[in-house]
């Protein structure tokens, strides 16, 4: 006897259909074959699979089973398949009988007691579900919320195997999931740290105003202790709230690599992603035999944090080039290639030398200048022209320390922020680019025309500064964003100059 049941596999963060066919021949010598490219996750299901069905109380056939996974060229590396198989089995062996296959698919990982276990990608999932036309999808419960995102597509959570045969045999009726995203905002919307929290510094944060205004890349150099990574992990606090399609985009990266908490629906806050210095090239920007996100995609619309730049390995660090350009990073394999999408804001911290005390005037730097050039080396040159903004940032006198009042929060750096972007959102109205930090060179040339007295200024900055054109473009677009934070509707000499003493850092460290 022959079943068929439909569910989704993943590849990359995009959920393929997947046909789920199990033939039972009772007059065939009993074996169990799997066919259709599955990974090892998936050919270690039928061992879960056998046990989880005399566990819920059915029984494991012992006559040849073919289970077929098409299309048979997709890999598939998952264990959201032990469910339809299980289901496909109970059919086949005339255990159960359902009309509803063709109409609802399933996903699910089945422990050996019957019990369902989360899955990966749920929500590409049921987005795949609707794009195919399906009426709903059964999830496990603890996948419900997130997949009950996607609207115009029921779905319903089982928690046994049992369940998911009541409810495709009709004995047992359940409700589709309600999803809310006030309640989800309410629950998960909300951020901990201030601004408040960081003691003076007043400086660094007019930086980290103008960089999230326009999302510019920031580097801060600092004695250790000064609060860069402080200042770092606060900056996500002061950028405009994710929209619902930036947090499904978002969501759909976290779920596809299992980051997403149990009950969870969306990813509400902008990602801050710090990964450690040791992180591989795959680590970052993704890879594996069948790709899979790395740090850059899970910072899509958020933060990228590099803290201890220089410690990196420069061959990794090399690798962000493409990406910081093209806010995407594709990756190539002899199945296919994958695009993951990577639009973030890359927040680099770093001291200025090995022993970090240089130009600290409490402490003596022990460094020679053969050590500090070789630490500083590590960051190419081309990597660090991506960077749009180049801040110090000093210790702090005792004095700012132990004072009581705060300084600026974050309360007030997120409505001037606020502002600016609004004045962009006006400027770029129906264009791809709605940010300064992204204008393209015709943007530039449009937006940021300069007077006599500007142009004399950048001229000078360029031919002193040795500064390349990459960096007059990202001197522009940060002017351009600091004009809108004073509400100017032309680029003056005083934005200019603000915007040029940002880039004046990399010819002081690194001459």
């Amino acid at each position: 006897m022959l079943a068929k049941l439909h569910t989704y596999s993943l590849f990359g963060i995009e959920a393929k259909p997947v046909e789920v066919e199990v033939d039972i021949s009772p007059a065939a010598m009993p074996k169990t074959i799997l066919v259709g490219l599955a990974e090892a996750a998936v050919k270690e299901s039928i061992h879960r699979v056998e046990r989880a069905l005399v566990n819920s109380g059915y029984e494991r056939p012992f006559d040849r089973i073919v289970i077929n996974l098409s299309p048979a060229d997709l890999p598939k590396d998952a264990a959201s398949f032990d469910l339809p198989i299980s289901l496909g089995l109970l059919t086949a062996s005339g255990q159960m009988t359902s009309e509803r296959f063709a109409d609802y698919a399933c996903v699910g990982e089945l422990a050996l007691d019957g019990t369902l276990r989360p899955i990966r990608g749920a929500l590409s999932m049921a987005l795949a579900a609707r794009e195919q036309g399906k009426k709903g999808l059964l999830v496990p419960v603890s996948n419900a919320q997130e997949a009950a995102v996607v609207e115009g597509l029921d779905i319903f959570a089982a928690d046994t195997l049992a369940e998911a045969v009541g409810f495709y045999t009709e004995q047992l009726p359940l409700e589709p999931v309600s999803f809310s995203w006030q309640q989800a905002v309410a629950d998960h919307g909300a951020y901990v740290d201030d601004f408040s929290d960081v003691k003076g510094q007043e400086a660094a944060k007019r930086a980290v105003i103008v960089a999230a205004a326009g999302n510019h890349h920031i580097l801060m150099i600092g004695s250790p202790g000064t609060g860069k990574t402080l200042l770092a992990r606060r900056i996500a606090t002061i950028l405009p709230r994710l929209s619902q399609q930036e947090s499904l985009e978002t969501t759909r990266i976290w779920s596809a690599v299992g980051r997403m908490e149990p009950g969870q629906s969306l990813v509400l806050l902008r990602p801050f992603r710090p990964p450690h210095h040791t992180v591989s090239e795959a680590g970052l920007v993704g890879g594996g035999s069948t790709p899979a996100p790395g740090e850059i995609s899970l910072a899509h619309n958020g933060i990228l944090f590099l803290d201890e730049l220089p410690e990196f390995n420069r061959r990794t660090l090399e690798v962000l080039r493409q990406p910081l350009e093209e806010n995407c990073v594709t990756i190539s394999r002899a199945i296919g290639s994958v695009t993951f999408p990577a639009s973030l804001m890359l927040v680099a911290a770093m001291n200025p030398c090995p022993c970090g005390f240089r130009g600290d005037p409490r402490r003596q730097c022990q460094c020679n200048p053969i050590q500090i050039e070789r630490y500083l080396a590590r960051i190419s040159g081309p990597l660090l022209d991506r960077i749009d903004i180049h801040i110090e940032v000093p210790p702090v006198p005792f004095r700012e320390l132990s004072e009581q009042k705060t300084g600026t929060d974050s309360q007030h750096m997120h409505a001037q922020v606020m502002a600016a972007r609004e004045i962009q959102q006006r400027r770029f109205e129906g264009q791809p680019v709605q940010i300064n930090g992204k204008m393209s060179p015709r943007q530039i040339r449009t937006h940021c025309r300069l007077d006599a007295d500007a142009e004399n200024l950048l001229k000078t900055a360029m031919d002193e500064m040795g500064l390349s054109a990459r960096a007059h473009d990202k001197i522009l677009r940060v002017s351009r964003t600091i004009a809108d934070l004073e509400q100017s509707d032309r680029i003056q000499a005083s934005h200019l100059s603000e915007a040029i003493n940002y880039r004046t850092l990399d010819r002081r460290y690194w001459t």
